[in-house]
């Protein structure tokens, strides 16, 4: 006996092996299953045989998906940081009244009779050093994480457009002699971006979170921890994070695939050229 198993299928299989080399054998039904016998002098022939045909007629193993490659790490919301601080050098406080204040803040009054540049230049702007070094401190966390997310050029685009569409909806909202300033709205906005993306793909924000809401419900805590207080426009957070939240989900469906890295770049320099435009539009 050279093989026994509990299927007479299996038994015809090897016995047909054997014949096919001209090795004779013999199925017989015992207590514990079907059983191929050969002579004494064929069972090392045998034995090779349906070894040989076992590993041909085995199925093949399904090769592992080769694990996806790390994104390279990005410093696009350091850049981000440190522009609103060479931004606040220039400006200074906004105690010191300077023009750039009078041109750039988010004047509600002036935005909604046109001059709309002002929910871009709003954001650049800061009322003292600790109101610049937060906002400088959370891009360069936030805007990293979504820019190492969907890349430099489509992570700016996405942050910047959040920011400027919770400024304009934030003016409408409030309309009266309502002037705010600071990057705030567009870091509340990166959060939004982030539980979106979190929710709709989850394989490009890996923050170990094991839920999608965990990342909503992180947002929500900052809104009300970080972002209430006599100063701090509320509407504009609130509609900042609405505003990425929206972006977010439109940036994941329309980005499906990683662009190169010269397209990012090239919309790197677009945001920073459409930001310098809304300054050229303030100054004029």
């Amino acid at each position: 006996m050279v093989r026994v198993t509990p299927s007479r299928a299996r038994a015809d299989e090897w016995g047909v092996v054997l014949a096919a080399l001209d090795v004779p054998c013999a199925l017989r039904e015992e207590p514990d299953g079907w059983t191929v016998a050969v002579a004494p002098a064929d069972v090392a022939t045998a034995l090779d045989a349906l070894d040989a045909y076992d590993r041909e007629s085995a199925p093949e193993r399904p090769e592992r998906a080769a694990p996806a490659a790390p994104r390279p790490v990005t410093l696009t919301g350091v850049y981000v940081a440190l522009l609103l601080l060479a931004v606040f050098a220039l400006s200074g406080s906004r105690a010191a009244r300077s023009a750039w204040f009078e041109r750039g803040s988010a004047d509600a009054t002036r935005i909604v009779a046109g001059e709309w540049w002002r929910a871009a230049t709003a954001l650049t702007l800061h009322a003292d050093a600790p109101h610049v070094l937060g906002n400088a401190i959370a891009a360069a966390l936030l805007v990293s994480v979504v820019c190492q997310a969907v890349g430099p050029g489509v992570g700016l685009w996405l942050v910047l457009l959040s920011g400027v569409i919770g400024n304009l909806a934030a003016a409408v909202a409030q309309r009266g002699a309502h002037v705010s300033v600071g990057a705030s709205t567009a870091i509340f906005g990166a959060l939004g971006i982030l539980a979106a993306l979190r929710v709709m793909t989850p394989e490009r924000v890996r923050l170990g979170a094991r839920r999608p809401w965990v990342i909503l419900a992180a947002t929500v805590v900052l809104l009300v921890v970080f972002g209430v207080g006599p100063d701090v426009d509320v509407l504009g957070h609130l509609f900042g994070l609405l505003a990425g939240l929206g972006v977010g989900v439109l940036g994941a469906l329309t980005v499906r695939r990683p662009l190169t890295p010269l397209a990012q770049w090239l919309l790197v320099l677009a945001a920073a050229a459409a930001l310098a435009g809304a300054w050229g539009l303030a100054s004029g």
